[in-house]
């Protein structure tokens, strides 16, 4: 049985929205867009490169999957470009009947990606933060990898926005830093939200 695993590029505030270009996503008069380039640098682009070359199929909202489609098929013969070109892609769409980008499967809903885990290791979801939420929702997101930035836009796309499904998770790998600040953050799912009280402070 494979994952279904999440990669998303974040700001403190919980944004992801047009981290890779100005002109990525505007939508709501978003204006920060490609705010993840001051903080590149080798050793995270290395790591980033290297969590993508393990993936064997991609999986994205409509949204995400729209950006990819207009520039991935022309982006040239990069590593990158070459896996994203090469792999199987699915991309959830009530409305999407005739997909441009080779090698693409519609499917109707989050719970129909459930069956991809059959047959493949990886499924890789990149950005497409309403379907990452509808995927929890579903309980079919295994792992979640949040390459946090220390920026804050205070308005933006954030991944868990209103109507998220309350959720606990637990880390499963290190966290780990890089040079320009940026952290990756390696999650699974840990189940329902726990509350307690916290213990009285020890008498002196």
């Amino acid at each position: 049985m494979g994952i279904i695993s999440a990669s998303l590029f974040i700001s403190l505030d919980g944004v992801y929205q047009a981290p890779g270009g100005r002109e990525e996503d505007r939508e709501d008069g978003f204006e920060f867009g490609g705010w993840q380039a001051p903080f590149f640098d080798d050793e995270s682009g290395e790591a980033i490169g290297a969590d993508l070359d393990n993936l064997d199929a991609l999986l994205l909202g409509r949204k995400t999957y729209d950006i990819f489609a207009s520039y991935w098929p022309t982006a040239g013969d990069g590593p990158i470009a070459v896996k994203f070109n090469t792999v199987p892609k699915f991309v959830v769409s009530r409305t999407l009947s005739d997909p441009s980008w080779a090698g693409t499967t519609v499917l109707p809903d989050a719970a129909s990606a459930g069956r991809l885990r059959e047959e493949f290791n990886r499924v890789s979801v990149i950005g497409s933060g309403e379907l990452v939420r509808s995927l929890l929702a579903e309980e079919l997101l295994d792992r979640l990898q949040l390459w946090l930035y220390p920026v804050a836009f205070g308005q933006g796309k954030r991944l868990f926005d209103v109507g998220t499904v309350p959720s606990s998770f637990r880390l499963v790998e290190p966290a780990r830093s890089f040079e320009k600040g940026a952290v990756s953050l390696i999650y699974e799912r840990a189940g329902e939200v726990q509350t307690m009280d916290m213990p009285d402070e020890p008498e002196a």
